[in-house]
């Protein structure tokens, strides 16, 4: 069964077994990596990741750091 989420402004199918905000990050390939990630316009802090389950239709925002200057 899969799970309807809207990534960055774009539809999304997440398998519904995997659904927690970590399971997403991986599966995007960005584990490891400086990211913030947002849900329904709340940000979801790096520890509770593991713990914070999507449900269907939930808006996530996904957004990389970039250094420069």
């Amino acid at each position: 069964m899969n799970l309807r989420i809207e990534l960055n402004g774009k539809p999304h199918l997440l398998d519904a077994s995997c659904r927690s905000v970590a399971h997403l990050i991986d599966s995007l390939d960005l584990g490891g990596r400086a990211v913030a990630v947002a849900v329904n316009r709340r940000v979801v802090p790096a520890p509770q990741w593991g713990a914070y389950l999507l449900e269907e239709a939930d808006l996530v925002d996904v957004v990389k750091a970039i250094g420069g200057g």
